[in-house]
């Protein structure tokens, strides 16, 4: 039949092709509500290694548990060779954390006791909110995510099985008041970093697309580990880690010894080397419950402040970001060692850690960042 004396006026209009992005929703929504294969039964993942259990690179396990401790330090960076137990660390650490209270049902795992961080919908409901005990999340960052994965976008499963529009929440969603791991940092794709960048520093995440507009909290400890020979790390990122640490791999055979052994032991019965040790990762999750609560009743001395300001112009430092990060590492070291205030000695001890990711490269001095750092120190401080 035509109509209007034109056949064309009959054919259909072609299906929009689907983006890649919303194929990939499509695809998790399927994977979702597939049931599992009869006769099938899951599998309880081995028990991580345990955070005591890892020989040698203190700096590494130091600088995790002051971010641990204090998040506002701004994260920690892991560079060194592969195989030296970065990964390993961050996750261990996870599930040394004590776990931490949250509003049942949120998303995003508001705190109850931040009123003024709360997301909309616990905003809405604060009269009657329910609370419980969650495991404080660590979320690892793949590198080949899409921008939908990390931020989140619009729920296919309920938009095309009911017809709603909702949204479903992102890697940065999950991470909230936990810690978000990217392993090979160095590699990330530019857009993802400058995102990251964006919610990095406000501590919100904002969505606009697809008709959607949501704005959720998402303040996390940044932990990043990578591989210098691979490529360097931008410096926008950089500087948005507190502490950089580096990790070598061991050079004394009892060390190497050691590791090669415990891991052999690990990998043959996980459970049974984690029993061995739980006491000792119990104590450590103590010293952590007594810094958090006694990092509040720390104060910084006037003379501590002036100290840290003249490493930092000693060093050129740009901005005052270190002078920051310095004072709260030390800060947080001190809680964690029960001091009664925070002395030079805590400010040494970090100096490395806190400001070698932050030195221009001085053409005239062929030496190393830790060792202009420890050589700044050695000045600076001395009697």
């Amino acid at each position: 039949m035509i109509v209007n004396g034109s056949a064309h006026a009959m054919r259909p209009e072609p299906a929009p092709i689907p983006s890649l992005d919303a194929e990939a929703g499509i695809i998790r929504a399927a994977e979702r509500s597939r049931p599992p294969r009869p006769g099938t039964t899951p599998h309880a993942p081995a028990p991580t290694f345990p955070f005591s259990a890892i020989v040698g690179q203190d700096e590494m396990r130091q600088a995790l548990l002051i971010a641990a401790v204090d998040p506002s330090v701004g994260g920690v960076l892991v560079f060194g060779d592969r195989g030296t137990g970065k990964s390993t660390a961050i996750r261990g650490l996870a599930a040394l954390l004590p776990p931490m209270r949250a509003v049942a049902g949120c998303p995003y795992a508001c705190d109850p006791a931040r009123p003024g961080d709360l997301c909309h919908r616990c905003r809405d409901h604060a009269a009657g909110l329910e609370v419980h005990s969650v495991p404080v999340p660590v979320v690892d960052l793949p590198l080949g995510a899409t921008e939908d994965r990390v931020v989140g976008a619009l729920d296919l499963e309920r938009a095309l099985a009911h017809g709603q529009k909702a949204f479903e929440p992102g890697l940065l969603a999950r991470a909230n008041r936990g810690f978000l791991y990217i392993d090979e940092v160095n590699l990330l794709d530019d857009h993802l970093v400058d995102l990251l960048l964006d919610v990095a520093a406000s501590g919100i995440n904002t969505v606009e697309r697809e008709g959607l507009s949501i704005r959720h909290p998402a303040r996390f400890v940044l932990v990043g580990s990578g591989n210098p020979e691979e490529g360097e790390l931008r410096p926008q990122l950089l500087d948005r880690f507190g502490l950089a640490v580096e990790v070598t791999t061991p050079t004394d055979l009892p060390t190497r010894i050691d590791v090669v052994r415990r891991r052999d032991a690990y990998e043959r019965d996980p459970e049974a080397f984690c029993t061995a040790y739980a006491e000792a990762d119990a104590a450590i999750r103590e010293t952590l419950t007594r810094a958090r609560a006694h990092l509040p009743a720390l104060a910084v001395p006037d003379a501590t402040l002036e100290a840290a300001a003249r490493l930092c112009l000693a060093l050129g430092t740009d901005g005052l970001r270190g002078e920051l990060t310095l004072m709260r590492t030390a800060r947080a070291l001190a809680a964690l060692e029960a001091a009664d205030t925070v002395g030079i000695d805590h400010l040494a001890r970090i100096a490395p850690a806190a400001l070698r990711h932050r030195l221009r490269r001085n053409p005239l001095d062929e030496s190393g960042s830790t060792a202009r750092v420890t050589r700044a120190v050695a000045e600076v401080f001395a009697p």
